[in-house]
């Protein structure tokens, strides 16, 4: 039996350890040392070496569990057991062009169930994490986002496509609807660092698209175990694998914020099965 309890504070402060490698990394670093692995996707050996910190570290914590992560990444979806759900570097061309918002994000998927989640954001050395029914916390303290805000009152962040644009007119269309009918939309370019401050109330809610299951892990855990509620753009359940997520401090403003996706979302799909 797994004491998810003691795990979260050790990996809690094996995120911390790795953060404070890649905080002294920053202040040497010099953009001819990134590599490409597509348009717009960059990785560096920052991220290289703090995945492989992190896998090690994790591996001696829990031995008999399996890696799911950003830069060895050997699959995109995982099976029975237990898995790690790594992101080393969450926010990778933040940390190139300087600017300072990026985080570690580690996650526990056992069975298909998330058990725990840490996310550590680097440069202010805040450690949110969680574990299944034990609540959620910013480094000590305990959070709590079940606010009801109407979506005209709330603060929403979002992600911006970056190499696949085949929906970007799509896309669009959904961000103008936030812009009229929000106090503002934000993008910070990290989604786990999106995540970890809707269930810290800084955010009142987050979408974005094209994501891969380290990006959103261990943050949804961190807002469901605070309060908070997600789902995917068409509604469903799938929002770690399904590459679409909607979070929310409530359950009325996720309608709200669905209601304003979910609509044009299913043009977008229908248009890229006619294609």
């Amino acid at each position: 039996m797994i004491n998810y309890a003691a795990l979260v504070h050790q990996v809690a402060s094996l995120c911390r350890e790795t953060g404070e490698w890649i905080a002294d990394q920053a202040m040497l670093f010099n953009r001819e040392q990134v590599e490409y692995k597509g348009r717009n996707d960059l990785v560096s050996y920052v991220d290289k070496e703090a995945e492989r910190r992190l896998l090690h570290g994790l591996s001696r914590l829990l031995p008999q569990a399996r890696f799911l992560s950003e830069e060895s990444n050997a699959q995109t979806q995982v099976a029975q057991g237990a898995y790690w759900i790594v992101d080393p570097l969450d926010g990778t061309t933040n940390f190139v062009h300087a600017v300072p918002v990026y985080a570690i994000s580690v996650a526990l998927m056992v069975d298909g169930e998330l058990k725990l989640g840490v996310v550590y954001e680097i440069n202010r050395k805040e450690c949110f994490c969680a574990y299944e029914g034990g609540g959620a916390y910013l480094n000590d303290t305990p959070l709590r986002c079940h606010t009801h805000t109407p979506l005209s009152a709330s603060l929403i962040a979002t992600g911006f496509p970056y190499y696949d644009f085949g929906l970007t007119a799509y896309y669009l269309r959904i961000l103008e609807r936030f812009m009229k009918n929000t106090h503002g939309v934000r993008r910070l370019g990290a989604a786990a660092v999106d995540l970890a401050y809707v269930a810290a109330g800084r955010f009142e809610g987050f979408f974005e698209y094209n994501l891969q299951a380290w990006d959103v892990a261990a943050g949804s855990l961190i807002v469901k175990e605070a309060g908070g509620c997600l789902c995917e753009f068409t509604g469903g359940n799938n929002y770690i694998f399904g590459r679409s997520i909607i979070a929310a401090a409530h359950p009325s403003l996720l309608n709200e914020m669905l209601e304003q996706i979910q609509p044009v979302w299913e043009e977008a799909l229908a248009s890229q099965n006619k294609a």
